[in-house]
């Protein structure tokens, strides 16, 4: 259990959320199209693999619960995001994806369920299959259940976000400064 992981939320901290007018709401992007990395995330994600750390995606993504995208689209979107990380030469060691949320509309992927953050769930299977250090982990997400999930495996954490975030271990601006925290 010395091996050493970065935890990292996938909107608002490797790629940017888009407003969509229907919603009037800032979120994930819906398909391919709307899918741009933040600049900067792919530089500071290989620094952090070239500091030892093994990288793991892990992303609550509602949009096929809300009927707000495809199962497609979201295949879409992450052929997008492996072909960007490829081509800059990162590993991702696993993805985790939680598509439920508590209100969905889609009868299969609605309602309760182990994996949504908060819960810690994706980072514990982690924990078992690679050996993880946790107390010398990190989560860095943009939302408070990023926090709160990285705080519950024992891991540490950095909040994305323009004021500081007193349930964080530390808060940064993007992707490039919480690196620096961390590294």
């Amino acid at each position: 259990m010395d091996r050493r992981a970065v935890f990292l939320d996938r909107d608002g901290v490797i790629n940017a959320n888009v407003f969509y007018a229907d919603t009037g709401e800032v979120e994930a992007p819906r398909t391919a199209a709307d899918f741009q990395i933040l600049p900067g995330a792919l530089e500071a994600m290989k620094s952090l693999q070239d500091a030892g750390y093994l990288l793991f995606v892990v992303s609550n993504q509602p949009n096929q619960a809300k009927r707000k995208a495809t199962r497609a689209d979201h295949e879409a979107i992450q052929a997008r995001l492996a072909q960007a990380l490829n081509d800059a030469g990162i590993r991702i060691e696993e993805f985790f994806y939680c598509f439920h949320h508590p209100k969905g509309v889609e009868p299969s992927l609605s309602g309760p369920c182990d994996c949504r953050k908060p819960s810690p769930y994706f980072l514990r299977q982690a924990q078992a299959r690679y050996g993880l250090d946790m107390a010398n982990s990190w989560m860095i997400g943009d939302r408070e259940t990023d926090i709160a999930c990285g705080r519950a495996a024992g891991a540490r954490t950095v909040r994305i976000a323009d004021s500081p975030d007193t349930d964080a271990t530390h808060t940064a601006r993007d992707l490039q400064q919480a690196v620096q925290i961390i590294t």
